[in-house]
């Protein structure tokens, strides 16, 4: 893709890239302007932000805009000797923003703009943890190897837990808890879908121990891997909002996406950050 770069004689670098591409282009009374195709383009005026020029289809003379949502990259670095737990993101300024964040450890870490929590003029929130690849620096919970499957039209929602002898489904597990499952004749694990319903009734005859789950992908993207009627081994995770652990590394590379296409500022980014003791 190509960029448009600005430098900055305040830090002597180059600091910026912008999506829009022009041919020529001029700074006059104050104002930018640039060419393109032709036509005379008069910078910061235009009241949908982040939209250059225009694209042509097939047919002529029919324009539509070109919208580019702004990011913004850098990096907490303090102690970079010291392992820590970054918890939280601050934004101080007008508008909230996406963010992701990785370490030298992980690279999970990410907060939806619609998080954010308004407090004293500055926007809070706390990082989210995908499971995806990253299991084993979350609170696992295994329940043990199922008995049979049922569902319907090929789809399988439920999962049957023998009872004699007893596979107990801890009571920690709860709804909305990611299921996983591991076949016993393959390698890696797999995403099952969200569970909706645990039923433990051991009293009845025939006694129900069992999970229902529906098959929506999880936070972090995972599509369900379709189930087969046969042994497999199940565990849990919580989800990210009940376990709030941040990310683990010396440094963290945050990175923010503004998709808003009206004026918004940002002034600082702040992150609560804790020691991490092995």
């Amino acid at each position: 893709m190509t960029y448009t770069l600005t430098y900055s004689e305040l830090v002597n670098g180059w600091v910026s890239f912008y999506s829009y591409y022009p041919d020529m282009m001029i700074g006059m009374n104050n104002f930018f302007y640039s060419f393109k195709g032709g036509d005379l383009y008069k910078h910061n005026v235009n009241p949908i932000r982040n939209t250059f020029y225009n694209r042509y289809f097939i047919k002529i003379n029919q324009p539509d805009s070109i919208f580019t949502p702004a990011t913004l990259q850098s990096v907490f670095n303090t102690s970079p000797l010291e392992n820590k737990l970054f918890k939280t993101i601050n934004l101080q300024g007008d508008a909230t923003w996406g963010v992701t964040l990785e370490t030298d450890l992980q690279n999970s870490g990410f907060i939806n703009a619609s998080w954010f929590e308004k407090k004293e003029a500055s926007y809070f929130a706390f990082i989210r943890n995908n499971s995806s690849g990253q299991l084993a620096l979350r609170s696992v919970t295994g329940i043990g190897n199922s008995g049979s499957i049922a569902g319907s039209g090929g789809v399988f929602t439920t999962i049957n837990f023998p009872t004699d002898p007893l596979v107990s489904i801890d009571s920690i597990i709860s709804v909305g808890d990611s299921l996983y499952f591991i076949n016993l004749s393959s390698v890696g694990n797999n995403y099952a879908g969200k569970i909706t319903q645990i039923i433990r009734t051991l009293s009845t005859d025939p006694p129900v121990n069992r999970i229902i789950i529906s098959l929506v992908n999880s936070p972090s993207g995972e599509t369900p891997v379709p189930m087969t009627n046969g042994t497999a081994y199940y565990f849990t995770v919580k989800e990210s909002v009940a376990e709030s652990h941040g990310v683990l590394g010396h440094y963290c590379i945050f990175n923010l996406t503004s998709t808003s296409t009206s004026k918004v500022e940002l002034f600082a980014v702040q992150s609560d950050v804790m020691k991490s003791f092995p």
